[in-house]
């Protein structure tokens, strides 16, 4: 029998009126979230929404201006406890730094020397799947190949958590299919992996839960369960344009009209919204499932940065 312990039962990550500012510029915040443990949460947003300074709040990369955090149970604006937390996350940065005046091998071995929970094995499994060229510079490799070297560094550990900042920035199809795979076995192995992607396809295959921000602020966390269960899209048709403002009712999330149909998202009453629109003339009603993207697209409002 598997002994739940009380640090098991506390949330990965969690947040309290965390936040980041530059003189006026608010980088990112009051954020309020938490990440549960051995899952899979996808943290999602447009380009510039906050998403790496969120991640680097976290890690102690850079120091948050008010509120506060912990990551494994560790408060992230205590410097010996942000060094703990370094010590049982693997992270994956956004640039993907790497000292690029040494070979792949050389960056391995260095890296390597700094973790009790690197396994040699898996090491040399990823070595072979991602083709790294041992003794190249890592300052002449391709961004894809970059990509998976850092991959490599952060994988080759057995971390309690896994930050992933854009990890499937410049993979091929393949590359991002072995990630994909990579991610959905650790988690099951149980280790909690927080990541932000672009790729909401790959995030709604292998995530568990969806924190997401725009301009900031999260404005929707949920559980992808949750999602698909109780997110619904209604597809409305009329003879004329219709008055978006005719569907201002409870469960209503967002609505978009484009020439004379109208596309509600709906958070629930769905049956009531199908009455409203049958009141209003309608000529066609059709109810689906929303998804990630549909969702994404009215909270965060980002139409032009969904890939």
């Amino acid at each position: 029998m598997t002994v739940i312990t009380d640090a098991a039962r506390l949330p990965a990550i969690e947040t309290h009126a965390l936040s980041k500012r530059y003189g006026d510029v608010v980088a990112a915040g009051p954020l309020a979230f938490s990440v549960v443990a051995h899952r899979v949460t996808g943290f999602v947003g447009r380009n510039g929404a906050g998403k790496t300074t969120t991640i680097k709040m976290l890690l102690g990369m850079i120091a948050a201006t008010s509120g506060s955090g912990r990551v494994l149970g560790r408060r992230i604006d205590d410097p010996e406890a942000s060094l703990a937390i370094r010590r049982h996350v693997a992270y994956v940065g956004e640039d993907k730094g790497l000292y690029a005046y040494m070979t792949v091998g050389e960056l391995i071995r260095f890296t390597r020397a700094f973790y009790d929970d690197w396994h040699p094995a898996l090491e040399r499994r990823l070595l072979a799947q991602y083709e790294l060229p041992i003794d190249r510079k890592v300052k002449a490799l391709s961004k894809g190949t970059r990509t998976k070297l850092a991959l490599l560094l952060a994988l080759a550990r057995r971390p309690q958590l896994l930050i992933l900042d854009e990890p499937t920035d410049g993979l091929d199809p393949v590359a991002i299919e072995q990630l994909l795979q990579e991610l959905a076995g650790r988690s099951g192995d149980g280790t909690t992996i927080f990541f932000s992607s672009h790729q909401l396809g790959d995030v709604e295959r292998i995530a568990d839960d969806i924190v997401m921000i725009d301009r900031g602020a999260i404005v929707l966390e949920t559980s992808l369960d949750d999602l698909r269960a109780h997110y619904r899209v209604v597809t409305v048709g009329f003879t004329t344009p219709p008055d978006e403002k005719a569907f201002g009712m409870p469960g209503v999330l967002g609505v978009r009209v484009a020439g004379r149909q109208a596309q509600i998202l709906a958070s629930g009453n769905a049956d009531a919204i199908v009455r409203r629109a049958h009141s209003l003339g309608a000529t066609s009603v059709q109810i689906s499932n929303a998804t990630l993207r549909e969702v994404f697209l009215d909270r965060a409002g980002g139409a032009a940065a969904v890939r």
